[in-house]
């Protein structure tokens, strides 16, 4: 594809004046284009936040790599088309369909010409503004021949590695490499597997309590890829959806049928390792489950994990709490950890709870609250049978005791 000139010195200069004027100020001219595509892809228009960055990136590189053929003359290189071919592989690894993409630069196209048509109609001729016409005319073909190629040779390599796939799948998953739950659903749909919904997403390492913990940091992502395995194998919950795992360094990440998680402590065990357990988010909040557990995991004290080895929802909440994170809001701690007792039928166990922790010891409490001592034990057991928590626990005191200070503070 080769870019025409008008023949004369003056129209070079008027081209090279319109490159300077919208590559001095890119950034307007990038969201003209990017709001134009917003607005007629469908698939583009549910892209979250987290994706416009790249969006806005590609289309910068695009439309500067234009303005040079258009001034300048001659062909897309082969460093641009392997660039291409790399951006369609992209778009097949997150799931956005490919006729979405073609139309994406074909919308940006006609967005670029309207834009010089509108803006710089005082600088260019008409055989200026058909040059880039022609340039992206011409170029389209070239430019879906290659993300044609790298879209469909990630495709493949999806579906034709199918454990390697659903790895990539639970990896973009984590770090939100989604756009869309359109985009989601097509991805699960060609690989034939549904997602768990509820889900439990567990992060796990080895227990450096344990003395097997020694013998698998040798190779540590090579033990969790394993760990992993033996930790999904038999966890699925029939109907449930699929279970997915992958690893992160020496981390193993599963996500798994809510329903499973009762079984996590004893298969956790069986391995020597120890974990986070997230089972309160949203499908489309999978990254923030990741990223509570995996932060849970840094920071819990070794006297958290408790006999099971297992951090739960209200651990990570409260622990982001504690490290002023953005996820450990009040209020998502409150109802956490007391979750169950917030019901306005059971202020009597708040009470006994807040009794109990205020003095130390069931007997105290009792005479606090002036009943018998065996109703006060009845109702810290229905505390610990509601929230999992025992409060004769040093940390899961310290959770209720953080929660029900929140509650009381928000009541108040």
């Amino acid at each position: 594809m080769t870019i025409g000139r008008n023949g004369a010195d003056m129209g070079h200069q008027a081209r090279e004046q319109v490159q300077r004027d919208i590559l001095n100020e890119v950034g307007p001219a990038v969201d003209t284009l990017v709001q134009q595509v917003r607005r007629q892809v469908p698939a583009y228009r549910a892209l979250d936040g987290s994706r416009l960055p790249e969006v806005r990136a590609i289309t910068a590189w695009v439309l500067t790599r234009s303005l040079e053929l258009w001034v300048d003359g001659g062909d897309f290189t082969p460093a641009d088309l392997a660039r291409f071919r790399g951006i369609g592989a992209a778009r097949a690894a997150d799931g956005r369909p490919l006729p979405a993409v073609l139309r994406a630069y074909r919308v940006a196209a006609t967005a670029l010409l309207e834009h010089l048509s509108t803006h710089t109609a005082d600088l260019l001729e008409v055989e200026d503004v058909f040059a880039l016409a022609n340039l992206w005319l011409s170029g389209l073909d070239t430019i879906s021949e290659s993300l044609y190629a790298g879209y469909t040779a990630a495709a493949e390599r999806l579906s034709g590695d199918r454990n390697r796939a659903l790895r990539d799948l639970l990896d973009d998953l984590v770090t939100g490499r989604h756009s869309s739950a359109g985009a989601l659903a097509d991805r699960t749909s060609r690989l034939g597997v549904r997602l768990p919904d509820p889900y439990c997403l567990v992060v796990a390492e080895p227990d450096p309590a344990q003395p097997a913990a020694a013998r698998e940091t040798a190779l540590p992502e090579a033990a969790a890829a394993a760990a992993a395995a033996s930790l999904a194998d038999g966890l699925a919950e029939p109907g449930g959806g699929t279970v997915l795992m992958t690893t992160r360094g020496p981390r193993a990440v599963l996500l798994l049928p809510a329903g499973t998680a009762g079984e996590l402590p004893a298969a956790l065990a069986l391995h020597h390792w120890r974990g986070c357990a997230i089972t309160g988010e949203p499908i489309e909040q999978i990254p923030t489950a990741y990223r509570l557990a995996a932060d849970a995991l840094d920071t819990a004290p070794v006297h958290a994990y408790g006999t099971e080895a297992l951090l739960h929802d209200a651990d990570a909440y409260v622990l982001a709490l504690l490290g002023a994170r953005p996820s450990g809001s009040p209020e998502r701690v409150a109802h956490a950890v007391l979750g169950p007792l917030l019901r306005p039928d059971r202020r009597h166990l708040v009470e006994a709870l807040d009794a109990y922790l205020d003095t130390g010891s069931a007997t105290a409490a009792a005479d606090a609250l002036h009943l018998h001592p065996q109703t006060l034990r009845y109702r810290l057991r229905r505390i610990r049978e509601l929230t999992g928590r025992d409060p004769r626990r040093p940390w899961q005191r310290l959770t209720l005791d953080i929660a029900r200070n929140l509650t009381t503070r928000r009541t108040s």
